[in-house]
């Protein structure tokens, strides 16, 4: 059997795993980045980055407010420097004199319509038409803007109201981690009581069977609190990191703040909400659609202004000495007479779209004034049982050490323990839970006043 050698003769394989020491020393040596701290506004403004929907909405955004820039110059005259040059056949036969190419250029065209066998124009045209269907055109679009910026805004408050949820969400699943390993290490420690009392003969071994059986079921809501946080982590991850998988940490926020009183509240919703804003937009732009449809029955002016040459020579005097530069004004005025009650018809559509655009302005109303009250009745009653389940909390961590006293000096049975952890636990993860629906009733509240 053949065994390959290396240069220095070492086996081959025997080279190939063991890597050189240097090399393991400089991977160690080698510092690991430190996992970044996200805050909710970093979280926010990360996720304005990278959510497609949003981006789309402010592109909408942008092309709105050039539509309506797009609308105001098309009020404005439009200046062009037209050059033409046009060839017509002469009126002469194909049998003319050898002179004729001299006259051809003073010959009539073929073409009665064209001026001259060899016409040159070069002029500057300026041109305007004035309508009420042009100066609508601009309140439409302005009209128009604003509903797209109202848009943007409620895309922006959808994406902040997302990632607050799934901020306070990852928060809630951090902490309820937090308390379930607590409580594993209850129950570890319990069940090491239990075998002790046990092993003294001062315990069944159904107690210690029941304290391991507590064991058990806390280490599976132990991993599954993991779980949970770890899909929270993924899902915001998503929103922030080019790579959902990268490492963070999120900061956790300040104590709740209080909440502002009813009337300041409302008054802010009111004033800042995009909804409310959209809808009146849009029925602002419905109102001008119908302006503009019964532009059709009126009449449209067009100015046309010419200045330069259209003559038979590209030269600003002719042969003879005539001065070819010139100007030439028009003045068009079309009055709308028969169209088969197309106009009337476009009203009538308009006037259709205007209603429809009126209902849903009320319908934003009464919805706006629904949520408020939601919102507020919600963060109000949030606000008001964090402190009883802080009470709560403090209750049962007490009534656990009372029981587990009496246990230990045989006057509790095991099922008053795992009772007492049991109560503890909950408590514990209801105030998360109470925390948890505090902040995001909170943070609709400002994201409905547009103060987040």
């Amino acid at each position: 059997m053949c065994v390959l050698v290396g240069t220095f003769g070492v086996p081959i394989a025997a080279q190939q795993t063991q890597p050189p020491a240097s090399v393991s020393a400089q991977r160690a040596a080698v510092p690991t980045k430190p996992a970044p701290e996200v805050t909710l506004e970093e979280a926010i403004a990360r996720a304005k980055q990278n959510e497609p929907s949003f981006a789309a909405a402010a592109s909408v955004s942008k092309v709105a407010s050039l539509d309506h820039s797009l609308a105001r110059a098309a009020l404005l005259p439009t200046v062009v420097y037209h050059n033409q040059y046009l060839f017509t056949q002469a009126a002469h036969g194909p049998t003319q004199s050898a002179n004729a190419s001299a006259s051809a250029t003073t010959s009539n065209p073929r073409f009665i319509a064209n001026n001259a066998v060899h016409e040159y124009t070069s002029q500057g045209l300026v041109t305007e038409t004035i309508g009420v269907q042009q100066v609508t055109a601009v309140a439409r679009a302005s009209a128009a803007a604003s509903v797209a910026s109202a848009e943007f805004e409620i895309a922006q408050r959808g994406l902040v109201a997302t990632v607050v949820s799934l901020y306070y969400g990852s928060l809630a699943a951090d902490r309820k981690v937090v308390v379930a390993q607590r409580a594993l290490t209850e129950a570890s420690e319990f069940t090491i009581l239990t075998k002790q009392r046990e092993d003294a003969r001062e315990a069944a071994h159904a107690d210690l069977v029941k304290a391991q059986l507590q064991q058990q079921q806390r280490e599976r809501d132990a991993a599954d609190a993991k779980l949970m946080s770890e899909k929270a982590r993924l899902e915001l991850a998503v929103l922030l990191f080019p790579d959902p998988r990268t490492t963070y940490s999120l900061v956790d926020a300040a104590a709740p703040t209080q909440l502002a009183s009813r009337e300041d509240i409302q008054m802010a919703a009111a004033r800042q909400n995009p909804e409310l804003k959209s809808a009146m937009a849009s029925l602002r732009a419905s109102s001008l659609d119908v302006v503009s449809a019964r532009a059709g029955y009126l009449p449209d002016i067009g100015l046309n202004f010419a200045y330069g040459i259209d003559a038979p020579e590209f030269a600003v005097h002719g042969p003879d000495g005539t001065r070819n530069l010139g100007y030439a004004a028009t003045v068009t005025l079309d009055i709308p007479v028969w169209d088969w009650f197309s106009t009337h018809d476009r009203i009538r559509q308009k006037q259709s779209l205007r209603e429809s655009a009126r209902v849903a302005l009320t319908a934003t109303q009464r919805r706006l004034i629904a949520q408020f009250d939601e919102f507020y009745s919600e963060a109000t009653v949030a606000r008001s049982q964090l402190g009883s389940l802080d009470q709560s909390v403090e209750t049962a961590r007490e009534s656990l050490r009372l029981v587990r006293l009496r246990y230990t000096a045989g006057e509790s049975t095991v099922l008053e323990v795992v009772d007492a952890q049991n109560s503890l636990t909950a408590a514990e993860m209801a105030r998360e839970d109470g925390i948890l629906r505090y902040q995001t009733a909170l943070a609709n509240l400002q994201i409905l006043t547009g103060s987040m």
